[in-house]
């Protein structure tokens, strides 16, 4: 890591679709690096997809060598099964990186809405405008992908914020 540079990766976890978005903050500055999602196979077996995102998610930490990383937490929804499934999906997005050595920071989509689009209510059209205008470049091709940014751009915001309130030494 360059002195005062810091390489994000964000993901929004979950089975089908993973997304995933890399960008780096120097001080409130954000450039964007790369971004997409990581599609599993609904015909397979839950651990199969599990295997399959793991390893995406390793291939994508060797190629970006991301500094920190932040994931979305998990919402609870009505489908049992359903949030269930994505909470396997969030831990494998959670270990991933922290089998790296990455130190991993976890962030509410209330918490990243607020601080992208300065809602806790905004709808993923909003949140992808933003993210467009935040990082130019993002290729967001699907919402998954500009979620996992927005991701990465709250743990900046936060991290910046963390370390303005830091005592000197």
């Amino acid at each position: 890591m360059v002195q005062g540079r810091v390489r994000i990766l964000g993901i929004d976890p979950g089975l089908r679709f993973t997304g995933w978005g890399v960008l780096e903050a120097e001080g409130n500055r954000l450039r964007h690096v790369a971004d997409g999602v990581v599609a599993t196979d609904g015909t397979e077996g839950v651990s199969l997809r599990l295997k399959a995102l793991d390893n995406a998610l390793a291939e994508l930490l060797e190629r970006y060598s991301p500094d920190e990383a932040a994931v979305e937490e998990t919402y609870v929804n009505r489908n049992a099964s359903a949030t269930l499934k994505l909470g396997y999906a969030r831990g494998v997005a959670l270990l991933a990186p922290a089998r790296a050595g990455i130190p991993v920071f976890e962030y509410g989509a209330k918490t990243v809405k607020m601080a992208v689009v300065g809602t806790g209510g905004a709808d993923k059209e909003q949140v992808g405008l933003m993210v467009r205008r935040l990082l130019p470049g993002a290729a967001q091709k699907r919402a998954d992908a500009a979620d996992a940014l927005a991701v990465a751009i709250c743990h900046a915001h936060h991290r910046s914020t963390t370390n303005i309130w830091k005592p000197v030494s």
